[in-house]
């Protein structure tokens, strides 16, 4: 016969949680740098394919 298990206490679940959305946190902080350093051209590390020679290769 199943058993339930013991109940997760609010102070686990928070603390699971704020790890959780840490990890969010440093995520999205980590894209918007690279989004910024994209943008301005200083990106060495994202290779950003330029469009303007590539496609008139059909003229």
């Amino acid at each position: 016969m199943a058993v339930p298990k013991k109940r997760t206490s609010k102070s686990k679940r928070s603390i699971r949680r704020a790890v959780w959305k840490g990890k969010a946190k440093l995520q999205a902080e980590r894209a918007l740098s690279l989004g910024k350093s994209v943008l301005t051209g200083q990106s060495e590390s994202f290779i950003y394919p330029d469009n303007d020679d590539d496609d008139d290769d059909d003229e």
